[in-house]
Formats: structure tokens, sequence, C-alpha cells
């Protein structure tokens, strides 16, 4: 199985901007991580400061057919891009929103996102854990898939 966990701005910043919200890990540090936690899986890691590079990821990963899932932390876009909305509702894979912060508990602007309501579930809050959390969602959700 084949995950792929998408990261989209200011996420290279991780460990430099604003650490007291974000962690003083970088992003290589959280990928690695989860890599380990997950050694029956197999991870693809991407990230840009291009809203149309994350597109085109997403579109590449339905269309090439290795990716089963999608961890996406979009960032600031989850706040602004209808585009990426639009990108996720038209692939089959399922995607859960992954967040390091409580966006719930941020500014007003951050309290909605327009990719929410398209991916099949959000977490928010738990650091870099949030991660392990949406690839231990997607592992839960492609299994019990399957046993439909």
């Amino acid at each position: 199985m084949t995950i792929l966990v998408l990261n989209g701005p200011n996420l290279s910043r991780l460990g430099k901007r604003e650490p007291h919200l974000y962690g003083a890990r970088a992003l290589a540090d959280i990928n690695r991580s989860l890599a380990e936690s997950f050694p029956e899986i197999q991870f693809e890691f991407f990230q840009s400061e291009i809203e149309g590079e994350l597109i085109r990821k997403l579109f590449e990963a339905e269309d090439e057919g290795k990716v089963q899932g999608v961890a996406l932390n979009p960032g600031a876009l989850a706040h602004t891009s209808i585009a990426l909305r639009d990108a996720i509702a038209s692939i089959r894979l399922p995607v859960v929103e992954v967040h390091l912060t409580n966006v719930f508990a941020r500014e007003t602007f951050r309290r909605h996102s327009f990719v929410s309501e398209v991916c099949v579930g959000v977490i928010s809050g738990f650091g870099e854990m949030s991660y392990r959390l949406g690839v231990q969602a997607l592992l839960w959700r492609l299994r019990s898939e399957v046993g439909k």
C-alpha cells in the first residue's frame, strides 16, 4: 500500500517558522518519523509552495494508480483554495486533511476550510502526531472499504 503525504505552502519552513506553534522539527524529520511508524506502508512525500503543483500531484496520484490514499496538509490553502477543493472532489482517492495546529482555536479566518467538505475526515491540533493519526484514519477507511 502506498500513501501520498502532500504538504502545501510554508510547510517547507517547519522547524524555522513559528516553532511555538508548529514545533521545532523540519518537515523531513516528520516524514522520516512517519515512515518509521508505518514500516508496512510505502510513502510518497511531496511539498510545494505552488497550488497548481499540489493539484497536479493529486491528479497524477489517481491517474498512475500507485497510491491508495492521501494525507494532505494544505496549509493556508485550506482557507483560500477552491481550486484545491475542486481537485480533491474530482478524484476517487480518499483524502484526509491534517493540520499541525488546532485551526479552530486560532484566528477566525482559519476556522473554515474549503477542502474539509470533500475530504473523508480532518485531523487537527496534534502537532506532528496529526500526520500519524491521518495515516491511521486512511488505513482504517481503506480496510473498511475492502470489507464492503
